[in-house]
């Protein structure tokens, strides 16, 4: 028997190290060019609003096959010179097989790889984290009478056992049966880089999916071959995510010295930023068939009823900067 978020994290970590997740699943990076460049150029404004340190560390944190980086770079480079020539290229990644498709991706980037966050070295920092949270362990606790029940993994299946009364969750009025999640690690992840913030300059743009509100049922779920999957079966087959608590994430942000913007649909926050622009300027001048893709591209991440809505964005930076771009009220 194995509590839910230990066999998550045991087969997240088997899965990123002998797959390749691109075959099973599509981030925004991969969908459409303009994402990557867009969070690029989000950055160099940050920066700007920051007082232009230098250096600075320019993170990613989840850095998949170094698509987005690759994109934010090169429109850094074209648009904000300056702030390509402060920064420093940092990716936050445990995997070695994904390590080596981003020094693929990323030649003349001389990125610095990290196990985590702890190990950035000091000073100003620009992070960004697109589809990383998601995939962070998540424990699940049940309301059972008047206390919890929490949920373990034995035999294929989910069993419960009474909770810890320490463990048990802050989430009062849940009716019996519905279940709150906590993901620890997403929320001292955030917590750290809030604290960063709090002493020296930087902002975070965490982008990913979930609700305005937590449910109060198990949003845990597996990708294969594009299709949801059994995520209690085969183990390291499939990719493992949950949803996103950013209400929570937001509140210990705060707690921890940051100024706190969003979450915002990824969809406003993208349409704010020029996306939709710098979409039809890439396909003027195209055949029709790709401009026809790319206009499907730009529709999927930022429709209400495709990415649009479902993905947020939740911004973070040190108090006292002006609000990042794309969050001002």
């Amino acid at each position: 028997m194995e509590r839910l978020d230990r066999f998550m994290a045991r087969a997240n970590a088997a899965y990123y190290a002998t797959r390749d997740p691109f075959a099973d699943f599509t981030t925004a990076p991969e969908i459409s060019q303009v994402f990557g460049e867009i969070l690029g150029l989000w950055a160099a404004v940050a920066w700007q609003g920051l007082g232009c340190p230098a250096p600075v560390l320019l993170a990613e944190a989840g850095p998949g096959r170094g698509t987005l980086m690759a994109d934010a770079l090169r429109a850094i480079r074209a648009v904000a010179p300056d702030f390509g020539a402060a920064l420093a290229v940092h990716l936050i990644e445990t995997s070695p097989r994904l390590r080596a498709l981003q020094a693929a991706a990323l030649p003349d980037a001389a990125p610095v790889w990290h196990e985590s966050l702890d190990t950035l070295p000091a000073g100003p920092l620009l992070l960004l984290a697109n589809e990383f949270l998601d995939a962070l362990p998540i424990r699940q606790f049940v309301r059972r009478g008047a206390g919890w029940a929490e949920r373990f993994v034995a035999g294929g299946g989910i069993v419960e056992r009474p909770a810890v009364a320490t463990d048990g969750p802050d989430a009062p009025g849940l009716a019996e049966g519905e279940v709150a999640e906590i993901c620890a690690p997403a929320r001292d992840f955030v917590a750290g880089l809030a604290a960063r913030f709090a002493r020296v300059p930087g902002a975070a743009l965490l982008v990913d999916y979930g609700p305005e509100a937590p449910g109060h049922a198990s949003s845990l779920q597996a990708i294969r071959a594009g299709a949801p999957a059994d995520p209690l079966a085969a183990p390291g087959a499939a990719d493992l995510t949950a949803h996103v608590d950013f209400a929570a994430l937001a509140g210990v942000a705060r707690a921890a010295g940051a100024a706190v913007h969003g979450p915002l649909a990824q969809g406003v926050l993208l349409g704010r930023l020029g996306f939709g622009e710098r979409t039809a300027r890439l396909a003027r001048g195209q055949p029709p068939d790709k401009a026809a893709l790319l206009d499907s591209a730009a529709r999927r991440l930022t429709a209400p009823y495709r990415m649009g809505r479902l993905f947020k964005a939740l911004a973070l930076c040190s108090p006292g900067s002006p609000p990042p771009p794309g969050f001002a009220a």
